[in-house]
């Protein structure tokens, strides 16, 4: 038929080729909850570690929250959420989270308990 409109496979009918199909799959944000338990008498020197902690890491890629959300004489919470578990792999294995481990080596009861939200 003369002078009638066809339109190419694989384009779209402004004449820009069609989007090739690849969709990037969104991760939902992940939570976390870390809970330090202090040695007696230790309380001040962990809030500090923690405090110079989060000053660097709100600052690392895909950090969403990174705060102390609770805080007594028996235990600290830290409250975390990342974009990606892949930002949080890198931040895992960063050297904020290094120097934390370091400082707080001596000063915990206990092991910290980090919890998946």
């Amino acid at each position: 038929m003369r002078g009638a409109k066809t339109r190419r496979a694989g384009s779209t009918r402004t004449g820009m080729p069609a989007a090739a199909g690849i969709v990037k799959s969104m991760s939902s944000p992940i939570d976390l909850q870390a809970t330090f338990i202090p040695n007696d008498g230790e309380f001040y020197r962990v809030k500090l570690a923690l405090e110079i902690a989060i000053d660097e890491v709100v600052n690392e890629p895909g950090c969403i929250r990174y705060e102390l959300t609770e805080a007594s004489e028996e235990k600290l919470v830290l409250t975390e959420r990342w974009a990606s578990e892949e930002d949080l792999a890198k931040h895992s294995k960063g050297i904020a989270v290094q120097d934390l481990n370091e400082s707080l080596s001596a000063l915990l009861a206990e092991p910290v308990q980090l919890e998946r939200l």
